[in-house]
């Protein structure tokens, strides 16, 4: 097992590092594109992965010359996200961390999925039950990049941020976590990235 005794905290972002969701949010970010004529890039959508769903409409607006109703868009994103009805399957690496630590390091979930939407994946999958806290993008004011996301789970914690480690699957994730003076550890694929 990794050793993660030099921590008193982890954060792990949920989409991509703990539940396998990616593909389906893929899925309806395509027909979101289709129905508003963004054009539709599968590598830069999944960089945006992390990024709360209203930013990435704006990332969208700002990239392709658009003015699309930002609330709109977003709320049809997610209704077509929910009518895939896709069962959530776990990422058993990441899983398996945070089974070990928990009880050891104080867990938290710093994700850029709406409140009512990762309440309802971590409940589904067991998770919600298994760590002290979840801060999603309805928490906070300024979603990943920026720093305000994990800050805000060491805060809930009670965790200097320098003593918190964070598990990401995105490069705007990694960035989120530098920005808040916390170490690292990408997940690609499903295996751990050390």
């Amino acid at each position: 097992m990794l050793d993660l005794s030099a921590y008193h905290a982890i954060v792990f972002d949920m989409d991509g590092t703990l539940i396998d969701s990616m593909g389906s949010h893929g899925v309806a970010w395509r027909q979101t594109c289709e129905r508003y004529g963004y054009p539709f890039d599968p590598v830069y959508m999944h960089s945006l992965g992390g990024v709360p769903t209203d930013q990435t409409v704006v990332l969208l607006n700002e990239k392709y010359g658009f003015s699309h109703d930002v609330e709109e868009v977003a709320r049809v994103k997610r209704e077509l996200w929910e009518q895939l009805d896709e069962v959530p399957q776990l990422i058993p690496a990441t899983v398996a961390v945070l089974k070990h630590y928990r009880g050891r390091l104080k867990i938290g979930i710093g994700t850029g999925a709406d409140r009512g939407h990762a309440l309802k994946m971590l409940a589904e999958t067991g998770l919600l039950e298994l760590v002290e806290t979840v801060v999603t993008a309805t928490d906070v004011v300024h979603g990943k990049p920026h720093p305000e996301t994990f800050l805000t789970v060491a805060a809930q914690l009670g965790v200097a941020p320098q003593h918190c480690v964070v598990f990401e699957d995105t490069a705007i994730g990694q960035q989120a976590a530098a920005a808040a003076g916390m170490d690292c550890i990408l997940v690609q694929n499903g295996e751990l990235q050390i």
